[in-house]
C-alpha cells in the first residue's frame, strides 16, 4: 500500500511539508524550508506526541536551527549550493555548469516485510535532474536503512563525483568515534577518538577487499565515549563490497554531519540519460542504553531481512585446508570425508587445491581460472567426491576462487584481456595472481558459469567457499576503454550481477564470503552468502578479539570460525570453546589427535548442536571485553528467556591478577536458572562451586558469577536453563 505524504512543488511563503521517518524508538524527522528545499530537523528518540512535529519552526536568521546551531541542515545537499561543507552531491552538467539545488517533490510511504519504507521526491528545478531518497524503517528492530537514486534527463551525460548513500546530522557538546581497522589476520581492531572540529574520513581503496585495513562500520558516541550499556550511541555500517567511505565533519558551531558513500576516489561517474545511478544502502541504529542495545538491533535485523537464510540453521563443517594443503589426492578427502562424519559435523569442504590439468594447482602461483578438477588428483571428479560424501551421510561443499586469474593458466593464455592490468607497464601481481574484470559481461558470464558447471556436473554440491585474494593492480580494465573512473563501481556492480543470477537459480544454496580472511564483510554481500570467514587468524587468543569486534555488527552465525592448529600449545578445549561462540568449523588433522582430545571434539560438536539455537538465534550480550582486561565474556539468551549460554576466557592475565565478576544479562528476573557447565573433557568434572545449583535471573543479573581467573587460556561454557 502506498501512501502520500506530500505532493507538489511548493511556492515561498505555503505551509512546509513534513516527513517522519519512524521505529519504535527512534524518530528522524524533516521538513521543507520557505523556498521548498528539506531539512533534517529532529533525529533521535521517539517523540511520543505527534503534535510536537509542528514545533518545528523555520527562522529567517537560523533556519531550523536556533541560534546556538545557525548551520542549515540539508537533506541531501548538494555542491555549488549555498551550503558550506561536504555535500551528499556533487555534478558536473552536460553543459560544464556545476550547481545543483534539489527541491521537495513530494513523498510516499508503502509496507515492507517488516517495516515502512519512505521515497521522498527530490528535483532540481533549472536541469531535468531527479533524486529520489529511500528510508526503510523497521520498528520492531529500530533499524533504519537508506539509499539514494540519482537519475536526470539532459542531453548528454552527466558527471558525478559525489554521490553519497544520506547525511545525518548531529548537534551535542561531545562526539565520539569508535572506528575498526585492520590487516590480514588482524581484523577488528578498535580505534577511538573525540572528533573535535574539521574532517575526518574513513575510506577504503583497495577495490576488491574493501574491509582490509578500514572496515565498513563504526559507533558513534554522542554527548560522552561509547559505552557498551549506557550513554546515546550509534552505530552505522554501509552495504558495498568495495571503496567506501565515511565522512565525519564538526563544524564551528558543533555540528556534526555524517556521510556514508561509496568512495569517490578515481570513480567520477559518468551518468547517460535516464540511467539511474543507485547508492549503497547505509543501516544505522540508535540507541540511548549504550552500543550492546545497538548490536542486538543489528542482530535482529539482519537474521530476519538481509543476511541470506537469516532465520535457517547454519552447517558444523570440517576443512581440509590446514591438514592437506595443496597435498591432497582422492583417497586422501575420502578417509577426510569419513572423518568428517566420525567428528559428528554436517559437511565436508574441500578446499584450494584440487583444479587445472595443464597448469595443475600445486601452489598459489599458478591454475586460477582454470576450473576442471585435475585429473591425476581427482580421477572421479567431483562428482564420486559428492557421491562418497553421501554414501558417508555428510555433505559436500567446495571452495572457489572465480574472480581471479593466474598468469600461469590456460584462461590467462585465451583471454589475457579480462584481467584487469595494462598491458604498457611492467605487471605487479598480489598473490601471484590478478582480478578479472567484473565490469565486462563476458566475464560475469564465466565466473557465473564457475558455480553453475559444478552444479550441472554434480548437483549435489551443498555448500561453496567463494574466495578472493587479491586487490586491484596495474588498474585498467580494457573493457571500460574511456571510462577507467568507472571501474571500482562497475566491477562491483557486476559482482552483484553474478551474484543475483546464482541466488536466483540456486536459492536454497549457502555460500561462506573469505577474503585473504575478513577483508569482505558487508550487508550487501551477505544477502547472497551465508557466513562469512572473520579471519585467518584462528589462534584462539587472538581470534576472541576479532570475535568480539566483528559482532558487534553482525550476528555471530555470520561468523564462521574453526578449530584449527594456530597456536597449538592452547588445550583443544580452549579452541573449540572460541569457535563455538561463532559458526562453529574445524580445520584441523584429526587423525592425528589423540583419543582423549578426539572423544572432547565428538562431544563439543554434540554439545554445540544442542546449544545452536540459543548462540545463534538469541539475544547476544557483550559482558567482559578482551581490550579492556585479560579476560573475555559473552552470554546468548532465548527469545523467551527459557535458556542461554555463557562463555568466559581467560586469556593471559598477570600471575594472581584480579579478575572481573561475569554479570549475566537478559536473563527473566523472576525464572530460576539451573546452570550447567558443558564441554568439559573425558572424564572431567566441573570446578566450578555452583555448577548444578539453581538461582534466579535476578540473582545471576545483580551479583553475578566468580568465573575467569588469573590462569592462560582457560575457558568455560555454561548452559544456563529455566526451571
Amino acid at each position: 500500500m502506498m501512501t502520500c505524504l506530500g505532493v507538489g512543488m511548493k511556492a515561498a511563503g505555503e505551509q512546509s511539508h513534513t516527513v517522519r521517518i519512524t521505529t519504535g524508538k527512534t524518530d528522524l524527522v524533516f521538513k521543507t524550508s520557505p523556498d521548498n528545499r528539506l531539512y533534517q530537523v529532529y533525529f533521535g528518540e521517539k517523540l511520543k506526541n505527534a503534535s510536537d512535529l509542528d514545533n518545528f519552526q523555520w527562522n529567517n536568521r537560523a533556519g531550523y536551527h536556533r541560534e546556538i546551531n545557525a548551520r542549515g541542515w540539508e537533506v541531501y545537499s548538494c555542491y555549488g549550493s549555498d551550503e558550506r561543507y561536504e555535500p551528499a552531491l556533487a555534478m558536473t552538467h552536460s553543459d560544464g555548469k556545476m550547481l545543483t539545488y534539489l527541491y521537495y517533490e513530494g513523498s510516499e510511504q508503502k509496507s515492507v516485510p517488516g517495516g515502512t519504507e519512505t521515497i521522498i521526491r527530490m528535483k532540481d528545478d533549472k536541469y531535468p535532474v531527479n533524486v529520489n531518497l529511500h528510508y526503510v524503517a523497521y520498528p520492531e528492530e529500530n533499524v533504519i536503512k537508506t539509499w539514494s537514486e540519482i537519475v536526470h534527463k539532459e542531453k548528454k551525460p552527466v558527471n558525478i563525483w559525489r554521490y553519497a548513500s544520506t547525511i545525518l546530522y548531529f548537534y551535542a557538546s561531545d562526539y565520539y568515534l569508535t572506528e575498526y581497522h585492520g590487516d590480514w589476520a588482524r581484523e577488528g581492531q578498535p580505534a577511538s577518538q573525540r572528533l573535535e572540529y574539521g574532517k575526518k574520513i574513513i575510506d577504503s581503496q583497495t577495490g576488491t577487499q574493501a574491509a582490509q585495513l578500514s572496515e565498513p562500520f563504526f559507533e558513534l558516541g554522542i554527548d560522552g565515549p561509547v559505552k557498551e550499556n549506557e550513554g546515546k550511541v550509534l552505530s552505522g555500517t554501509i552495504g558495498w563490497t568495495g571503496n567506501f567511505s565515511f565522512t565525519f565533519q564538526v563544524d564551528n558551531s558543533g555540528n556534526l554531519s555524517v556521510i556514508p558513500a561509496i568512495n569517490s576516489f578515481a570513480s567520477n561517474y559518468s551518468l547517460k540519460p535516464g540511467k539511474i545511478f543507485t547508492t549503497p544502502e547505509f543501516i544505522f541504529t540508535y540507541s540511548d542504553t549504550g552500543a550492546g542495545q545497538a548490536s542486538r538491533n543489528l542482530h535482529d535485523w539482519a537474521r530476519n531481512y538481509e543476511v541470506k537464510d537469516g532465520t535457517k540453521d547454519r552447517m558444523t563443517i570440517l576443512n581440509n585446508w590446514e591438514n592437506t594443503f595443496f597435498d591432497f589426492d582422492e583417497h586422501k578427502i575420502v578417509s577426510i570425508i569419513k572423518e568428517a562424519k566420525d567428528l559428528g559435523v554436517d559437511l565436508f569442504l574441500l578446499d584450494d587445491g584440487w583444479f587445472g590439468n595443464k597448469y595443475p594447482r600445486r601452489n598459489d602461483a599458478q591454475g586460477l581460472g582454470d576450473w576442471e578438477e585435475t585429473h591425476t588428483k581427482l580421477p572421479g571428479g567431483i562428482p564420486a567426491l559428492v557421491k562418497a560424501a553421501k554414501e558417508t551421510g555428510v555433505k559436500f561443499g567446495i571452495w572457489i576462487e572465480p574472480e581471479m586469474v593466474s598468469p600461469k593458466s590456460e584462461l590467462f593464455e585465451k583471454h589475457p584481456d579480462w584481467a584487469i592490468r595494462i598491458p604498457n607497464r611492467k605487471t605487479y601481481y598480489a598473490r601471484n595472481q590478478l582480478v578479472l574484470d567484473l565490469s565486462n559481461p563476458e566475464v560475469q558470464d564465466f565466473v557465473y558459469g564457475v558455480i553453475d558447471n559444478i552444479m550441472k556436473k554434480a548437483p549435489g554440491v551443498a555448500y561453496f567457499k567463494w574466495d578472493c585474494n587479491s586487490v586491484f593492480t596495474n588498474t585498467y580494465s580494457p573493457y571500460n576503454g574511456e571510462n577507467q573512473n568507472q571501474l571500482y563501481i562497475d566491477y562491483v556492480r557486476g559482482l552483484y550481477k553474478v551474484m543475483q543470477r546464482v541466488k536466483a537459480n540456486y536459492p536454497d544454496l549457502p555460500m561462506m564470503l573469505c577474503s585473504s580472511g575478513g577483508a569482505r564483510c558487508d550487508y550487501e554481500a551477505l544477502k547472497y552468502f551465508t557466513e562469512f570467514w572473520a579471519s585467518d587468524d584462528t589462534d584462539p587468543f587472538e581470534r576472541l578479539y576479532i570475535q568480539w569486534s566483528l559482532s558487534k555488527f553482525f550476528p555471530v552465525k555470520t561468523l564462521a570460525s574453526h578449530v584449527t592448529n594456530w597456536n597449538s600449545s592452547s588445550s583443544i578445549k580452549f579452541r573449540t570453546d572460541v569457535a563455538s561462540m561463532c559458526k562453529l568449523g574445524f580445520d584441523i588433522n584429526l587423525a592425528g589427535m589423540s583419543k582423549e582430545n578426539m572423544d572432547f571434539c565428538r562431544q563439543a560438536v554434540k554439545n554445540y548442536n544442542s546449544m545452536k539455537p540459543v548462540i545463534l538465534d538469541g539475544d547476544m550480550y557483550h559482558l567482559v571485553s578482551p581490550y579492556e582486561s585479560d579476560h573475555m565474556a559473552v552470554n546468548y539468551v532465548s527469545k523467551d528467556k527459557s535458556s542461554a549460554v555463557l562463555f568466559c576466557y581467560d586469556l593471559r592475565p598477570r600471575f594472581r591478577s584480579a579478575a572481573p565478576v561475569v554479570y549475566i544479562q537478559g536473563l527473566d528476573p523472576v525464572k530460576r536458572y539451573r546452570i550447567t557447565e558443558t564441554n568439559l573433557m573425558p572424564g572431567a568434572k566441573s570446578s566450578l562451586p555452583f555448577d548444578g545449583q539453581t538461582f534466579s535471573g535476578d540473582y545471576l543479573m545483580k551479583t553475578g558469577l566468580n568465573i575467569l581467573n588469573y590462569y592462560q587460556g582457560v575457558s568455560h561454557v555454561i548452559e544456563l536453563k529455566a526451571e
